[in-house]
């Protein structure tokens, strides 16, 4: 009998299984990745993966929710040092237009889920929902700060931006939206 793994080893796995499944999921899609792909790409036995998620439906949402949680904060950490709050606001847009320009963009990994099974996924649509939400709120925090009352604009004109740039593959409508945010908030 196999010696049972331990914690840090189950960590690890868990780990690799995720970064597999989110590398295969945001080049290729959801849909067309089965788990016979995932397994190859995580060096994991099939049944180990389920052990981990039951369904492909709950790898899909671990994913995004680790995803989300390093996207949000990947952000938070370039747009926070910028000291001041109007320039801050305007910092995102900087940060999206480098995301935009990473090789192998494809646009917002939530909105693609969305696309995908958004309609038959009550799981998937509540994750969705719950990281624009958390991206709505983030933004709000730094608006606010500006002493501006503009927040559904510039999180309009982010979302915009990214989904134009997930779409036509060129950053620039990053660019675009700063400019129309630095409108708003009264910056040359």
């Amino acid at each position: 009998m196999p010696a049972p793994l331990s914690d840090e080893q189950n960590r690890l796995d868990r780990e690799a299984l995720l970064d597999a499944a989110e590398r295969l999921f945001y080049e290729r899609g959801i849909q067309a990745v089965g788990m016979d792909e995932i397994r190859a790409a995580s060096g994991l036995p099939l049944k180990r993966i389920y052990r981990f998620f039951a369904a492909k439906e709950d790898l899909v949402v671990a994913m995004l929710k680790r995803r989300d949680q390093r996207w949000r904060g990947n952000l938070a950490a370039h747009v926070e040092q910028v000291p001041d709050p109007r320039e801050r606001v305007l910092a995102i847009f900087d940060w999206l237009a480098e995301w935009f320009a990473e090789p192998g963009f494809r646009g917002c990994a939530w909105i693609n889920a969305y696309g995908e099974l958004g309609a038959s996924s009550e799981a998937v649509l509540a994750e969705v929902r719950s990281h624009k939400q958390a991206f709505h709120d983030q933004i709000a925090v730094w608006v606010h700060a500006g002493g501006l009352p503009v927040t559904e604009p510039v999180f309009l004109l982010a979302e915009g931006a990214i989904v134009t740039a997930g779409i036509s593959g060129d950053p620039t409508p990053a660019r675009h939206a700063r400019a129309a945010v630095a409108t708003l908030l009264g910056t040359p």
